[in-house]
């Protein structure tokens, strides 16, 4: 019976703690909306061609266990043919997170993905409400894959220091 409680005692010790995440704040860095189509009074007909890229960028604050992660999107629509930009939309959207129990080794990976799935539904609403409100039907943005943002994000750096290390 008594090893019975040695064991029970030991084992909490043994579990890592939970991992603890907080939003503390989010806002908008910087946003541009170009409605170049009212700008150069054209009319688009058809349906439009649209591009959106994602950015990933974080950074530690000052205060302890507090991270500071940036979602950039740029969405780009042009005519059916390609040939005529109807809109331009760049959006910086951050939060800064309190984030505690997240091994040092698996941090970076959890700024990256968790982090900018947790702002996700602001920026899609954001980029809903710009794009109605400039004229055009909403944008919904679909899901966006964080891991496989990152798996990409990895092998292009990779690569990247692949290619600038000397032969």
């Amino acid at each position: 019976m008594a090893d019975d409680v040695e064991t029970a005692a030991a084992e909490p010790a043994a579990q890592a703690e939970p991992v603890k995440m907080q939003i503390l704040g989010q806002f908008t860095r910087d946003m541009s909306f170009e409605n170049i189509l009212a700008q150069k009074g054209l009319k688009a007909e058809g349906r439009p061609n649209i591009s959106v890229q994602v950015a990933l960028d974080a950074k530690k604050r000052e205060a302890d266990h507090q991270f500071e992660v940036a979602t950039k999107v740029k969405v780009e629509s042009k005519t059916e043919d390609g040939a005529t930009t109807l809109f331009i939309l760049e959006l910086d959207y951050a939060g800064v997170f309190h984030i505690e129990n997240v091994p040092e080794e698996q941090m970076h990976p959890f700024l990256m993905i968790e982090c900018p799935r947790m702002l996700f539904p602001f920026v899609r609403r954001i980029v809903h409400d710009i794009t109605r409100d400039g004229g055009f039907p909403p944008l919904n943005l679909d899901n966006i894959d964080f891991v496989q943002l990152y798996r990409q994000d990895m092998a292009r750096r990779a690569e990247a220091q692949a290619q600038a290390k000397p032969n």
